[in-house]
């Protein structure tokens, strides 16, 4: 009898710890949000995994933690203080907070792109249609688009360089509008500024860039160039 209730009792311990290893994974597995239709939204100082929605937007709030935010037809709203590896979107805007570093890429095709003082990114930025804008930011792996406007403004640091490429749009509908490019004072870009297409490009008296290919700069003094 005592043997039998040795035996009973390592078992019950044995299931106990599968168990326990099982929801220790389950758990794990429960940091990813995946969707088809609907947004996600991830509480401020929260810490999830991967996110991903077809249909709805993705809002992280601050001082949060995830692994990559994807969506199809949405936005993504990152917070500030944040830490993610990617941001990736086809059709909707991206914005990233104050002091939010990417550690790895941030792309979109039809979506405009905004990075807000102290955001850090590691990697590309990088567009099809739709502004860019740096605010006092950092990017570490270029800048691309092929048909939107590119502001790196002031005090902002762009490593790799920036590449506007042929716009090869099948349709357009009125008055083709030539990209507006500008660098604001004491920015810096690091590498070359490629253009592939006729683009308008300011430049600031402050700032500091490497070889221009494609394009003849405009310089400015002051906050902003003319309109």
């Amino acid at each position: 009898m005592k043997q039998f209730a040795l035996l009973a009792l390592s078992a019950i311990l044995a299931t106990g710890t599968a168990l326990a290893a099982g929801n220790a994974d389950l758990n794990s597995r429960d940091l990813d949000i995946d969707k088809v239709n609907g947004s996600i939204h991830v509480p401020d100082n929260a810490t999830a995994g991967t996110l991903s929605t077809v249909n709805g937007s993705i809002h992280v709030g601050d001082g949060a933690h995830a692994t990559s935010a994807t969506t199809v037809n949405g936005s993504l709203h990152i917070g500030a203080n944040d830490t993610l590896e990617s941001l990736d979107t086809v059709n909707g805007g991206i914005h990233v907070g104050a002091n939010t570093k990417i550690a790895k890429t941030i792309e979109a095709v039809n979506g405009s792109i905004t990075l807000a003082a102290g955001a850090d990114v590691a990697g590309k930025v990088s567009n099809v249609n739709g502004g860019i804008t740096l605010t006092a930011a950092h990017v570490g792996g270029g800048i691309e688009t092929s048909s939107g406007d590119i502001d790196v403004g002031a005090n902002s640091r762009v490593e790799g360089g920036i590449l506007v490429k042929e716009d090869s749009s099948w349709f357009h509908f009125g008055v083709v509008r030539n990209p507006r490019i500008v660098i604001g004072p004491h920015a810096v870009v690091q590498g070359d500024m490629v253009f592939k297409r006729t683009v308008q490009l300011y430049v600031s008296d402050s700032a500091t860039v490497g070889k221009i290919d494609g394009a003849q700069a405009i310089a400015f003094s002051g906050d902003k160039p003319p309109q």
